[in-house]
């Protein structure tokens, strides 16, 4: 972690701006542009400050670089892009992904994302990550150069691979179990979030009412028109509390949501690992059918019902000639596919230790971050509730004055 590009250099996406342009299909449309800003951090005890770096980009580019992330490192978590829509909102809250609290809650996720693959030990060595942030005219380019597109594993092959592996690893299939169940704890939150969020609202606007008619009523009053004010007073600043709060409020949201999404990143995990078992239970099944035919071939009985024992019954026996061209050639395919299954045995081993290493760096990573968020949720209500209190209590005050 000590080399990780997080520790060398400052990463911000300070600046989110709306633009209009043409696609590729040269239709106009309307877009969010995202301005990085990174500034080398090794000179700040030098001297002088290092010069910033700035360029802009699209959401669409960061979904291009986390794609490529994924293809390229198939045994690691690839951190989660935050939503391209707003999801899991509560009612009064606009889901407009054009909307600039939506669209400022994006640019911290994109900047969170940036910091993840940043901090990550072997991401933050990636070329493509690094000219992601400092090339801004033909980075796209250098993307598709690398061919990433040819290596990913279609949805259907992956679903294919899920249903037929035949021994799966017990430890990826209680992955897949976690995973789930991690979705569906977190989106059970969010939703109850969402919930208290409306009824938070609510009993802040009914304070605001109060406010209203305190402050009507006390215009009617003499002997009490002060303290009904005062006490008007205190609701009026209560209530209009909530926008802050509702916005703290969805800070914590969208630290529940970026492990929604890291959901997602551990199945992606499994389905490669599925794969990869899939394709070398099926080289080991065309090598044991290879072997066989060589040995019918060399004692000259077939063992199981085939198309080729029936046509040398019907049509007579191969020359000995025939049948030693025949066995060299699947000698040699099975030279080939013996060299074959070893080397995805090989490949199948290292990619379990290496994914299985960054799936519990990703699990301490989870533990130590939704610790932290539930304090600062929980810490925050306890602070909204304390409030409440203080805002009766002075308003207790204003009418024991009357």
């Amino acid at each position: 972690m000590e080399d990780c590009l997080a520790k060398k250099m400052e990463i911000t996406v300070s600046e989110a701006e709306k633009r209009t342009g043409r696609n590729a299909m040269n239709i106009q449309e309307t877009y969010t542009a995202y301005l990085i800003e990174t500034r080398a951090v090794e000179s700040q005890s030098e001297g002088p400050c290092a010069p910033v770096e700035s360029l802009w980009r699209r959401y669409s580019e960061f979904e291009l670089l986390r794609n490529y992330l994924s293809v390229t490192y198939p045994h690691i978590v690839v951190p989660p892009l935050p939503e391209k829509r707003a999801d899991f909102v509560w009612h009064k809250l606009s889901a407009d992904n054009m909307d600039p609290d939506f669209v400022e809650r994006r640019r911290i996720g994109l900047e969170s994302f940036l910091l993840r693959v940043a901090s990550h030990p072997v991401l933050c060595q990636d070329k493509i990550f690094y000219a992601f942030l400092m090339q801004e005219s033909g980075w796209k380019e250098m993307v598709n150069e690398t061919g990433f597109q040819l290596k990913a594993d279609s949805r259907l092959k992956a679903l294919n691979a899920t249903f037929r592996v035949k021994n799966p690893d017990k430890r990826f299939t209680e992955l897949k179990h976690y995973s789930d169940e991690l979705q569906s704890v977190i989106s059970h939150l969010l939703r109850v979030r969402a919930r208290v969020a409306d009824r938070l609202y609510g009993v802040y606007k009914v304070h605001g009412n109060y406010g209203r008619v305190f402050s009507e009523w006390s215009a009617i009053e003499k002997e009490m028109g002060d303290g009904l004010q005062s006490a008007g007073h205190h609701m009026d600043v209560y209530a209009a509390s909530i926008d802050d709060i509702l916005e703290e409020e969805e800070h914590y949201a969208d630290q529940l949501k970026e492990y929604l999404f890291y959901a997602e990143a551990l199945r992606a995990v499994c389905r490669k690992h599925e794969l990869m078992q899939y394709d070398l239970e099926m080289a080991a099944q065309d090598l044991t059918s290879k072997k066989q035919q060589c040995e019918e071939l060399a004692t000259g009985t077939v063992r199981t019902f085939s198309l080729k024992g029936m046509t040398s019954k019907l049509f007579g026996q191969e020359t000995p000639e025939q049948r030693e061209a025949k066995i060299k050639v699947l000698e040699e395919q099975i030279q080939e596919g013996e060299e074959q299954l070893k080397s995805k045995n090989l490949e199948g081993r290292d990619f379990v230790k290496s994914a299985w290493a960054d799936i519990e760096r990703f699990k301490e990573q989870k533990n130590h971050d939704l610790k932290e968020a539930l304090i600062s949720y929980a810490v925050m209500q306890i602070s909204m509730c304390k409030k409440g209190i203080q805002v009766w209590t002075n308003a207790k005050e204003c009418f024991s004055k009357m």
